[in-house]
């Protein structure tokens, strides 16, 4: 069974030989120790030396070719922070959002993304924009500021995220007409959740994330694409919804936040969707030898297997998780 046809089963609910596996996207500065300790010279021979069944191609920010240069969305700030105040910080008027500048899908060119697809081979190729569009929304406000006016000019906030989503959507569109039958899965991430619960209320999500969210999903599924949601942090109360919603398969399973250990998604979740990530990256993977690895994958794969793909509980590993530990992860999830 090739990494395609394995993953896509896990995620449809169907008979696999065994778990899959996903290295995750180690951060940049990982990958020199990583080809190093497997004596290889690329990325890729890493994963196959893993035998890494998943491949994320995204090129969201590379892929819009703006003639002056813009990125994407353009919002000023006055500072660094998430708090810092965006854009539309002092707004009250949905007019002054609809008479600002937003992207345009023409400014568009997926031809290296779509041959970077065309180059995953047999593996599982998860793609489409990343569409974190409660980070974008929250940007033009300032993290604070967008909670309360989530409250004060829900119409502003609105006005926002139909205009950040709406080009999401298009440039969905685009590349999955483009891409037809190179795509499997759309995988998408917004964190909702903090280490101990939500950023924000039940009620909220349902006025300014849902809706937004089911048109994302909807579209993919229109097209015939497997979703798969990510989400950092506690989430656990979002789950009934984000199966409502349309969701095949939850990543990355922050293992030490509250409620996402593996018992209890287990519990509370087994057999309703699929499940990738879980393997510990803030104390196991860096901490633990690779004998204590090897248990906690066994561990976790009798808790949510046999619709899991092992991965580590936040794809981009960081220099300090050792290889061995990635090699570790990597053979109990194939065994």
């Amino acid at each position: 069974m090739t990494g395609r046809e394995r993953v896509y089963r896990i995620f449809a609910g169907e008979p696999a030989d065994r778990t899959g596996f996903w290295m995750g996207q180690p951060h940049r500065d990982s990958w020199p120790g990583l080809m190093a300790a497997f004596g290889v010279d690329s990325p890729e021979a890493v994963r196959r030396a893993l035998g890494d069944d998943y491949r994320w191609v995204c090129h969201q920010g590379t892929s819009y070719r703006h003639p002056q240069g813009h990125p994407i969305f353009i919002n000023p700030k006055s500072g660094n922070s998430l708090g810092a105040g965006g854009r539309f910080a002092d707004c009250e008027d949905p007019a002054e959002v609809d008479a600002f500048t937003w992207p345009d899908p023409a400014y568009l060119d997926l031809t290296a993304w779509i041959a970077d697809l065309r180059a995953s081979g047999d593996r599982y190729r998860a793609s489409g924009f990343w569409c974190p569009f409660f980070h974008d929304v929250a940007g033009y406000f300032g993290m604070e500021n967008y909670f309360i006016k989530m409250m004060t000019a829900p119409e502003v906030v609105h006005a926002v995220t139909r205009h950040v989503v709406d080009f999401y959507l298009a440039g969905n569109e685009r590349l999955f007409a483009a891409a037809r039958g190179e795509i499997d899965g759309f995988f998408f991430g917004n964190d909702f959740g903090s280490q101990l619960n939500l950023l924000f209320g039940p009620p909220q999500f349902e006025e300014f994330i849902a809706p937004y969210y089911r048109q994302l999903t909807g579209l993919a599924r229109s097209f015939g694409l497997q979703v798969i949601a990510h989400s950092c942090g506690s989430v656990h109360r979002l789950i009934p919804r984000m199966i409502e919603l349309g969701v095949d398969a939850l990543h990355p399973l922050q293992a030490q936040a509250a409620n996402m250990d593996a018992e209890t998604l287990a519990r509370d979740f087994k057999g309703r969707l699929a499940f990738m990530g879980g393997i510990d990256t803030q104390r196991l993977l860096v901490h633990g030898t690779p004998d204590d690895v090897r248990r906690e994958v066994r561990r976790v794969r009798e808790l949510l297997g046999p619709r899991l793909v092992v991965s580590p509980s936040h794809e981009a590993l960081l220099p300090d998780v050792p290889p061995a530990n990635v090699r570790a992860m990597a053979e109990a999830a194939r065994e």
